[in-house]
């Protein structure tokens, strides 16, 4: 049987510990280290009771690594500004990255549209947590209509909105868009984002417009939409419609809501559980890919 890929996180944080937890379940990853730039944070603590090294001074940490504990897949859970230098850093060693921030360095990677087109990338990018949520609805719905244009509404808790998201909202509406078109096949696209204070807080919901050129089939559609909302329930289990889809005129209209697990987060924070969750779908396929890759060789 090939050995794990070991694997380390950038970034102690919410997004970062939520990953953590996800990751030791892997079945074909090794989760090896934490960076951070606090010893006694949370995240680090945790991180320590569940044996892996922490490292005090970010990314620089890789390189403080033994040999026989050489990382092969990093996963950054910064800010999009952090993320050039991280990026550098796992490039100049030869290490994969998986990038949980909106600096879009790498290709947009959703596991439910265009992993295997980006397997072999040395960074592919998780888009925002709005996006991984609505363009594969948007891709659904352009498979079998033509989409010229598509807007989304991320709607999440105010509290599952940490110092990263908050810092990141101009680059989440910029990334978002973008990916919309070159994910989503829309012909144009855009992206809103709202925190909601309301107490007790709300699930993460996402309202998706789409506007289609020329006739459709309203029932291929319907059909298409409901088995891509499978499809990402096979790694993100809360995600859900909150009601069927609306088809008016040349404008289909989808409601979501995606539920967290409750691994280290809140279950109202699905906006971070969806980035996870995704993160670790895509990295479990690299991971794989890299074991056959090793068999070959041997």
């Amino acid at each position: 049987m090939a050995r794990k890929i070991r694997a380390g996180i950038i970034g102690p944080g919410n997004i970062g510990s939520d990953l953590m937890i996800k990751l030791l379940r892997s079945e074909v990853i090794e989760l090896v280290a934490m960076f951070g730039v606090d010893l006694d944070s949370r995240g680090m603590v945790m991180a320590r009771e569940n044996n892996l090294q922490t490292f005090d001074n970010g990314v620089d940490g890789v390189y403080d690594i033994s040999e026989d504990q050489r990382l092969e897949i990093l996963f950054d859970a910064t800010s999009a500004y952090a993320h050039e230098y991280n990026n550098q850093v796992a490039q100049e060693l030869g290490i994969r990255m998986i990038d949980l921030t909106p600096a879009a360095i790498g290709p947009f990677t959703s596991p439910s549209i265009n992993l295997t087109e980006h397997i072999d990338e040395p960074n592919v990018n998780m888009i925002t947590c709005g996006g991984q949520a609505t363009t594969p609805i948007i891709h659904a719905v352009n498979s079998v209509a033509d989409v010229e244009y598509a807007e989304i509404v991320a709607t999440i808790s105010s509290k599952s909105a940490g110092p990263g998201t908050r810092a990141n909202i101009d680059e989440f509406t910029e990334t978002t868009s973008k990916a919309i078109v070159e994910v989503g096949g829309a012909d144009k696209g855009k992206a809103l984002i709202i925190l909601n204070p309301a107490d007790p807080p709300i699930l993460m919901r996402d309202t998706i417009y789409c506007q289609i050129n020329g006739e459709f089939d309203n029932d291929a559609v319907q059909q298409s939409i409901e088995e891509k909302v499978k499809e990402i329930q096979s790694y993100v289990p809360g995600y859900r419609l909150r009601s069927k889809p609306v088809i008016q005129d040349q404008i289909v209209t989808v409601f979501v809501e995606v539920e967290g697990a409750g691994d280290y987060l809140p279950i109202y924070a699905g906006n971070l559980d969806i980035m996870t969750a995704s993160a670790v779908g895509v990295a479990e396929v690299i991971a794989k890919d890299m074991q056959s890759q090793f068999q070959e060789v041997s």
